[in-house]
């Protein structure tokens, strides 16, 4: 079965698969799991308009840091993507663009389809937790965002961040 790969041989197997020309525009987000092997994810515009909110929420609610999309993040289970994240001002003074991030930032914000299991979704939020985040936004598809820490779920962020997404839109 073999043994997960080491951080540095997935930080490598990252870099790789970010170089490969055959697996640029790809309508997927990709993601390594913990042997290094990829895994991608259909994206659709319901969410790409809830991440572009969020990033924009984000960035303009919590001005000392940068809000990302889409930043490969090195955690126990593998490299993950979240769709959204929050990295301060001195989380980028350490880690700049270095790709992946060894750590996560502060504030790590999944998008979830309904393809996603519960179980997957606690297994990312763990990972992200257990990576540094110290916080996990998980966002349905309605728009709803659920905050998870280390102490569990929050009624709210703990950054002040209030943000409020656009409803699906009705043809």
């Amino acid at each position: 079965m073999g043994n997960p790969a080491t951080p540095e041989g997935l930080a490598l197997r990252c870099a790789e698969v970010c170089r490969d020309p055959a697996l640029r525009n790809l309508p997927y987000k990709i993601e390594l799991n913990a042997w290094g092997k990829i895994e991608m994810s259909p994206a659709s515009n319901r969410d790409a308009r809830l991440q572009g909110g969020l990033a924009l929420e984000i960035g303009r609610q919590l001005p000392h840091g940068e809000a990302l999309t889409e930043c490969p993040v090195l955690t126990d289970i593998g490299v993950r993507v979240p769709d959204v994240a929050w990295a301060s001002a001195e989380f980028m003074r350490r880690h700049g663009e270095t790709t992946p991030y060894p750590r996560a930032p502060e504030i790590c914000v999944e998008i979830l389809s309904p393809s996603n299991t519960d179980a997957e979704a606690e297994e990312k939020t763990r990972a992200y937790l257990q990576a540094g985040a110290l916080e996990v936004w998980l966002v349905t598809e309605d728009g709803r965002i659920r905050f998870r820490g280390a102490d569990g779920e929050a009624p709210r962020s703990r950054f002040g961040a209030n943000v409020e997404l656009p409803a699906p839109i009705e043809k």
